[in-house]
């Protein structure tokens, strides 16, 4: 915890004890252009914790889409009735958000499909009981991946399991 001294006694700083008064105090420094040099440092620790953040929350919430369309293709007899509809409609409506506030995020995601896609195979292996194999194409590379327009297109549903792995050229 770092402490400002004062005559024999430390004191929490702001940002340590009262981060929603940091901020707010801050801010309104910044604004009347009066940013105390000890503050900087915390003010830059905080705008790149804000695209991390906004990175971690797109990354997750493309694993849970991911994660939907593959329950949905490999159990079409759950479809009916089930929140999966809502869950995949939810994740593609805030993902586009995502993209529209931070579009360079897009391509820095596009880096890492084959994780997300591995990490989806595992949660919808985790939670329909079934081997994480059977979520996944033998060869899986950057390639045979769904691009983010196809993956965020409403209508897009797949009836089998295959259909999250284009052919080459057809992605």
């Amino acid at each position: 915890m770092k402490s400002t001294v004062t005559g024999q006694e430390e004191q929490p700083s702001l940002y340590d004890s009262d981060f929603a008064l940091w901020a707010e105090t801050t801010a309104k420094n910044v604004r009347k252009g009066c940013l105390p040099e000890a503050e900087r440092e915390h003010v830059a620790e905080e705008i790149a914790d804000m695209a991390k953040r906004d990175y971690r929350e797109l990354r997750s919430r493309l694993i849970v889409l991911l994660m939907h369309l593959m329950k949905w293709a490999a159990q079409p007899e759950r479809r009916k009735g089930s929140t999966r509809l809502y869950t995949i409609d939810e994740q593609r409506d805030q993902i586009r958000i995502i993209f529209e506030e931070s579009p360079s995020l897009r391509a820095r995601l596009s880096k890492e499909m084959l994780t997300v896609y591995e990490r989806a195979a595992k949660g919808a292996s985790g939670e329909t009981g079934t081997n994480r194999m059977n979520f996944l194409v033998s060869g899986l590379h950057p390639g045979n991946l769904l691009g983010f327009d196809i993956l965020l297109d409403d209508s897009f549903f797949p009836e089998r399991i295959e259909d999250l792995y284009p052919k080459p050229g057809k992605a």
